[in-house]
């Protein structure tokens, strides 16, 4: 599948079996067909295979890496956990065959020429990676905290700074909340999870957030706010402060507090099926290209069980590569993501929700036509 960037696209039918299937069942000689999405045995698929972007991402990242090459041992994968505006950077500039971002490709950035594209041609936001995004913190003898989206916007941008706090204290009647200092910690590089960070404090909390929504934190905003480089970095800054509170992928979170946000009249922790509950109820970006698939997370649901602070990670791919050989293992690679034994295993590994069916038909249909 073809996108131009005058709008014209060359479809490409999706019907039948993906190319990994097939090359599996024709050269392993096999009864029974290799699982969706992978390899089998007597793969023919060599070569190396670079991607950077999203740190969120990492540790599903580690998993389809480890999965894919198991069953393509002669393909050697990298994926570079920089930040979502690195990995686009490096993908618009040739540096990588495919990026990893918690924003999809902005209007502007599909304007210009991406380098491994064959030219006039428009990548795919793909997303394959969905996850809720933890508000973390660190306060002794405190393990869970509940908060609406007001409160947690006057702590950012430096309207709440103490612990006992009466905003914090009305919401958690029975907890002991001590009179420390509250320290934020933002991401310091650009970063589509503070991107999605900010639309949710924007969305919900207009009133008390008004910094508006960003990717790179700007010293404007709360500066007396720790800033920290890449998700490990904001939580390694949690752990081992006192008083912090930070955002971060919910896989990382660990043995840190974290908050229920309140979502209608309820208070909802985060879960892996309440962020793929969000993505489900979410409409898509009106005026994208054909076989962009870019969500608009409905950050203002009151439905019940959903929580609205979710991250969609996608993976950013030519349409059609100018190196065949590069596009075959991206497609290959990405066909195995998004299978369901992909999915399962970015789950163990990383705590992500996996995509729905429906969604991953969709990105599987898009995958299979690249060229």
């Amino acid at each position: 599948m073809k996108f131009t960037k005058l709008g014209r696209a060359a479809v490409v039918a999706a019907a039948g079996a993906l190319l990994l299937s097939s090359c599996a069942a024709n050269e392993s000689g096999a009864d029974e067909a290799a699982p969706e999405g992978s390899q089998a045995a007597g793969s023919s698929l060599s070569g190396d295979l670079a991607g950077a972007g999203a740190s969120s991402m990492g540790a599903a990242q580690e998993a389809w890496i480890a999965g894919f090459q198991t069953e393509n041992p002669d393909v050697n994968v990298t994926y570079d956990p920089a930040g979502s505006g690195a990995g686009r950077e490096q993908f618009i500039a040739g540096g990588v065959s495919f990026a990893g971002s918690d924003a999809y490709l902005k209007d502007e950035e599909l304007e210009g020429e991406f380098g491994a594209c064959v030219p006039d041609t428009l990548p795919v936001d793909l997303p394959v990676y969905i996850s809720p995004i933890a508000v973390i913190f660190n306060v002794e003898g405190v393990d869970s905290l509940n908060m609406d989206a007001s409160t947690i916007a006057k702590i950012f941008s430096g309207q709440i700074t103490s612990w006992d706090d009466p905003a914090i204290a009305e919401q958690n009647e029975g907890v002991e909340l001590p009179a420390t200092p509250i320290q934020p910690v933002h991401r310091s590089d650009d970063s589509g999870t503070t991107e999605n960070f900010t639309e949710y404090l924007a969305a919900t909390a207009a009133a008390d957030w008004t910094e508006g929504v960003f990717e790179t934190w700007p010293s404007s905003v709360y500066s007396t706010s720790e800033g920290a480089q890449g998700t490990s970095g904001v939580v390694d800054a949690v752990s081992n402060g006192t008083g912090t509170i930070g955002y971060a992928d919910a896989s990382r979170a660990g043995d840190l507090g974290t908050v229920a946000l309140k979502v209608g009249e309820e208070y909802v922790p985060f879960t892996a099926d309440a962020a793929a509950a969000a993505v489900d109820a979410s409409p898509r970006v009106e005026g994208r290209h054909e076989g962009d698939i870019a969500v608009e997370l409905d950050r203002t649901t009151t439905e019940a069980g959903v929580y609205p602070l979710v991250l969609i990670s996608y993976a950013i791919a030519c349409s059609e590569y100018q190196d065949a050989e590069a596009g075959e293992l991206v497609k290959a690679y990405l066909s195995y993501v998004a299978s369901e034994e992909g999915q399962a295993a970015g789950q163990e590994n990383a705590g992500n929700a996996p995509i729905s069916d429906e969604l991953r038909d969709e990105i599987l249909a898009v995958v299979d036509s690249i060229q």
